[in-house]
């Protein structure tokens, strides 16, 4: 019964995800061959993060894992995990950025762009199937800064677009946090410390990026 719930909860992840990746490569204003690039890119850090979660859950129970391997591998990973995920992928888009392979600005858009919409879904699907009422705050928030993404996306600079969607999304969970007992992402518990982490280090990236004039 817990796998055949996790294994639902894994699902409605990928559906989330494949909905917000599909509706960047449709709606998104880049042009058409920027579009495939740098949506093939999102596709590709996905994958890694994915892939990263699994690696983390075996770094965090190394010795669990000599001895049961199916044990560590068979449930998805805890919030140490996704925050390994989260580390790892980040090196890869600066270790990118620093190769010029990468604009940040345009791949931080894009990754916006696709996670609040699938962080939309996710929580619609939840609230709708699994009739959670924690749900509804993280809905009200995603579709609060959809609504701010796309009615400015044309009115103000890319680096304060950025800027302020992720200021908004910080100061929102920490809200939830406050009202709930728990705050959670896709299913992982953040907590405070990563949450205002992840501010500052997201928000110092995007400063150094935008004063070194690579927008």
């Amino acid at each position: 019964m817990a796998i055949a719930s996790k294994a639902e909860t894994i699902g409605v992840i990928i559906i989330s995800l494949a909905v917000g990746v599909i509706f960047h490569y449709f709606f998104s204003h880049l042009p058409k061959n920027e579009k495939k690039k740098y949506t093939d890119e999102l596709i590709s850090q996905l994958i890694n993060f994915i892939l990263f979660i699994w690696v983390g859950k075996i770094l965090l129970s190394v010795s669990l894992f000599v001895q049961d391997p199916l044990a560590v591998l068979a449930y998805p990973g805890d919030s140490n995990a996704f925050y390994l995920a989260v580390l790892f992928t980040a090196i890869i888009i600066i270790y990118k950025t620093l190769r010029k392979n990468l604009n940040l600005f345009v791949f931080a858009e894009a990754l916006t762009y696709v996670f609040l919409i699938s962080l939309f879904i996710y929580e619609f699907l939840q609230l709708v199937l699994k009739d959670d009422i924690y749900s509804l705050g993280y809905l009200i928030l995603s579709g609060i800064l959809l609504i701010i993404f796309f009615f400015i996306h044309d009115r103000i600079k890319l680096f304060s677009l950025l800027m302020m969607i992720l200021t908004g999304w910080t100061v929102g969970v920490l809200i939830l946090n406050y009202i709930y007992p728990f705050v959670a992402v896709f299913g992982y518990l953040l907590g405070w410390g990563f949450i205002i982490t992840f501010f500052i280090f997201c928000g110092a990236i995007l400063i150094l990026y935008e004063k070194k004039g690579r927008s």
